[in-house]
């Protein structure tokens, strides 16, 4: 039988409840790197509030009137930024845009999975944003516009990009899929993940872009690219309604009938 070892200190323990047993129970997982302890969950309640609709907006409660050594990201509130990423009650979504009333019970609140944890909700982007920086997430053209003008481009190509260019970079796609816990930062050359293959195709599919032999090129590799076996984990858990899962089913596509 298969024994698996946990890395020390990584076993999750119950930590304290910080205030009064009233009001709406949240679990929220706690991480401090400058203490040698294990994660713990800590636990916090909040009363019914007008202002406090969203998981965000508790976490901002819990901040500012009970424990503010809590930490997590957030910028926009708007679902625009993907600062708020982190998993509720078991689904990778934003804090920001998921609403207390779509959640019964109690509100258990993680990291996002997979990632190294800085500290309690924030998780370490750096690999993913060097995997993002590996499919040269920019236009490239080797010729100049015409009378030095911006690049023209039809409404009919325009709406090829519909359904990626949406994407904010959340990682919600990426943690939730399997083949990117288990491929994601290998020491060899690494499955780029959802988020970051939905990237890629979104300038594969621009028809401003002259590199697009080069992309596929790049990306035609058993770990970068096919690790992802369409379980659409990717799909279900986008907070943005986008589909990763095609797209990467587009860019296999592109791949064998590219013959340049």
């Amino acid at each position: 039988m298969v024994q698996f070892h946990l890395p020390r200190n990584s076993k999750v323990q119950k930590g304290k409840t910080h205030n009064k047993l009233v009001g709406r129970k949240f679990n929220i997982y706690r991480f401090n790197p400058d203490k040698n302890e294990n994660p713990k969950i800590d636990t916090f309640y909040l009363e019914e509030n007008k202002s406090i609709q969203m998981v965000l907006d508790a976490l901002i409660a819990i901040k500012d009137d009970i424990d503010p050594s809590l930490t997590f990201r957030k910028s926009c509130r708007e679902g625009i930024c993907g600062s708020c990423s982190m998993n509720i009650n078991g689904i990778n979504t934003l804090a920001c845009t998921k609403s207390l009333k779509d959640i019964p019970g109690d509100i258990n609140i993680y990291p996002l999975p997979h990632m190294p944890v800085i500290k309690d909700l924030v998780p370490d982007l750096k690999n993913a944003y060097e995997q993002y920086n590996s499919i040269s997430p920019w236009l490239k053209s080797k010729s100049k516009p015409k009378n030095n003008r911006e690049r023209i481009q039809s409404q009919v190509d325009r709406s090829k990009l519909d359904g990626s260019i949406e994407c904010i970079l959340c990682f919600c796609c990426s943690t939730s899929c399997p083949s990117y816990w288990w491929n994601g930062d290998t020491n060899k050359k690494d499955y780029l993940g959802p988020a970051t293959l939905l990237a890629a195709y979104r300038w594969i599919s621009d028809s401003r872009d002259e590199a697009t032999n080069e992309r596929l090129k790049k990306l035609n590799d058993s770990m970068a690219l096919y690790r992802c076996h369409s379980i659409m984990n990717c799909t279900n858990a986008c907070p943005k309604g986008l589909n990763p899962a095609k797209a990467i089913a587009e860019i296999k596509k592109k791949v064998v009938f590219n013959k340049n």
